[in-house]
């Protein structure tokens, strides 16, 4: 985030400071809308950072955190309620014990240590009696952690479950939000392309129209040709009929040649039948005679 909007928050501050003071004119009414335009852009940068699957897994942590301190309670409270019941123990083994000394002490005579070891025991009775009422309070403090540990334990368990379960719908939305917007052409990446593709298409119709035009200008007249090999409109008309022409005559050759070639052969094949009867006619008298000798 810049630093000038900071900068000029604390500036403001200061002279708000002044204006509390007597030095400086009151500026509340800037105060406050600047106040709340610093407030509107953090808002608006922080929702743009957040991440709702960072979130709650940061909140899951807390609440792990929560149930590790309840039960790290439970295990204080459990531990002071095991120390107390073993001083209750000490406690009232000394008092069993004054109890008998005092029953000897009556039973050699000796009432003077049987009320002695009496009287020590009435005052280890008093600390039992204390002991038990902080072990009570202990025990019920003890249980009521243990109720509120199992409690948080089955929230958290709950949460978590959610937690899962709305990670991946979020996951699912903002992959059929991204494939959405891929094929509608509308996301980040497929809009970079898209725009290339665009560009290249206006520039291709943009040569494309330019070149049309050059031809044009150039069959016209409007440019002349510097390399000597473009003709004139007239030039292209002429080789254009001068070319059909050529075509027509040599057609009419070919269908001339075609029909003088069909009645010389068959002229000729009449003449070659008249031919040979003659000779197989002659053939006889041209037959030689031998002599007898």
């Amino acid at each position: 985030m810049d630093a000038g909007p900071v900068l000029w928050v604390l500036r403001q501050s200061l002279e708000l400071e002044s204006v509390r003071r007597g030095r400086a004119k009151p500026m509340s009414g800037v105060m406050k809308r600047m106040g709340m335009i610093f407030r509107a852009k953090a808002n608006k940068a922080l929702d743009r950072a957040e991440d709702p699957r960072e979130t709650l897994d940061y909140s899951y942590q807390k609440q792990l955190e929560l149930l590790q301190k309840v039960r790290r309670g439970v295990a204080d409270v459990a531990t002071s309620r095991k120390r107390l019941e073993l001083q209750l123990n000490q406690l009232q083994s000394q008092s069993s014990k004054l109890e008998d000394q005092g029953r000897k002490a009556l039973a050699l005579g000796r009432e003077d240590l049987a009320r002695e070891a009496l009287s020590r025991r009435a005052a280890l009775q008093q600390q039992v009696t204390d002991l038990e009422t902080q072990h009570a309070t202990l025990q019920g403090e003890e249980e009521k952690l243990t109720l509120a540990a199992q409690r948080l334990q089955a929230k958290v368990d709950a949460f978590r479950t959610k937690k899962e379960t709305i990670k991946a719908t979020y996951t699912a939305a903002q992959a059929q939000t991204r494939i959405g917007e891929a094929f509608s052409g509308i996301s980040e990446e497929m809009g970079d392309v898209g725009l290339a593709i665009q560009r290249a298409e206006d520039k291709t119709a943009q040569l494309q129209a330019r070149a049309g035009a050059i031809d044009e200008l150039l069959a016209s007249g409007a440019l002349d040709d510097q390399s000597g090999m473009h003709k004139d409109d007239i030039q292209a008309e002429l080789d254009r009929l001068s070319g059909g022409t050529d075509v027509e005559l040599e057609l009419q050759r070919m269908k001339a040649e075609l029909a003088g070639g069909s009645s010389g052969d068959r002229q000729a094949l009449e003449g070659g039948q008249d031919q040979a009867r003659p000779q197989t006619q002659q053939q006889p008298q041209d037959t030689p005679r031998f002599d007898k000798q």
